[in-house]
C-alpha cells in the first residue's frame, strides 16, 4: 500500500468516526441523539487512534496537513511528499463526510437545523470572535504537535503510541472543545465543508465561507510553533 492511500484511507476513516458520531447526537430521530459532548469527543479520540494504529508503520499516519507541513518545516518529512499528503487527506475527509450523509440519509430531512447539520460538517464557534476563535485553535493545535513529536520519544512498545494519541485527542477535545470545536486539522474541517456546500442535504443552510479560514490557517500557525519550540526543546 502507498503512503497516499493510507493517507486517504487514514483520514477517512477519522471522519468516519468524527462526523458519525456528531450525526448520531444532532440529528432528529437518532438513536444517540443528545448523547452529549463526551460521546463525541470520545469517539473523535478512537477515529484518531484507530487509524495511526492501521497507517502509522505505512505513511505516518499524519491524517492532517498541519502536521504534515510542521514535520516537513523541521525537516522531519520531505517536502516533496507534501503536495500528496495533504491531497490525500482532503479527499479522505471529502469521502468520508460523503459516506457520513449517506450512512444518515433519512435522519437530514427529518432535522430542521441547518446549523446542525453544518456542525456535523465542519467546526464553528460557540462565540462568534475571529480573533479569539483563531487563538484557541493556535493554542490546541500547538499542544497537538508539540505533544505528538513527545509521545515519540520514549521507546513505546508496538501499539502504544496510537493508543496514547488517541488519549491526548480525547483530552484536547474536552480541555479546548469547547470555543470552537477543536478542528486542529485543515483536513477535518475544509474537506467535509466542501462536501456539505456540494452534497444535496435536505433543508442544508450556507457552509460558512467566512469563518472557513479560521481552522484551516490557524491549524497550521498552531502546528508550526510546536513542532517548531520541539526542535528548540529537544
Amino acid at each position: 500500500m502507498s503512503s497516499f492511500t493510507a493517507e486517504l484511507l487514514g483520514t477517512m476513516i477519522l471522519i468516519l468516526f468524527g462526523d458519525g458520531v456528531v450525526a448520531g447526537v444532532l440529528l432528529n430521530k437518532s438513536k444517540s441523539q443528545n448523547s452529549g459532548w463526551i460521546v463525541i469527543t470520545t469517539a473523535w479520540a478512537i477515529g484518531v487512534a484507530i487509524p495511526a494504529f492501521i497507517f502509522g508503520g505505512i505513511s505516518g499516519a499524519h491524517l492532517n496537513p498541519a502536521l504534515t507541513i510542521a514535520l516537513a518545516v523541521i525537516g522531519k518529512f520531505s517536502w516533496s511528499q507534501v503536495p500528496g499528503y495533504i491531497i490525500a487527506q482532503f479527499l479522505g475527509a471529502m469521502i468520508g463526510a460523503t459516506l457520513v450523509w449517506l450512512a444518515y440519509l433519512p435522519h437530514w430531512a427529518e432535522t430542521e437545523d441547518k446549523s446542525a447539520k453544518l456542525g456535523i460538517f465542519c467546526t464553528g464557534p460557540a462565540i462568534r470572535n475571529l480573533p479569539a476563535n483563531f487563538l484557541t485553535e493556535v493554542i490546541a493545535t500547538f499542544i497537538l504537535v508539540f505533544t505528538v513529536l513527545g509521545i515519540g520519544i520514549p521507546k513505546a512498545a508496538d501499539g502504544i503510541s496510537p493508543l496514547v494519541v488517541g488519549l491526548l485527542i480525547l483530552a484536547l477535545g474536552l480541555a479546548y472543545g469547547g470555543p470552537t470545536g477543536y478542528a486542529m486539522n485543515p483536513a477535518r474541517d475544509l474537506g467535509p465543508r466542501i462536501a456539505h456546500a456540494i452534497l444535496p442535504i435536505a433543508g442544508k443552510g450556507d457552509s460558512d465561507w467566512g469563518y472557513s479560514w479560521v481552522p484551516v490557517v490557524a491549524p497550521i500557525v498552531g502546528a508550526l510553533i510546536g513542532a517548531l519550540l520541539f526542535n528548540i526543546v529537544f
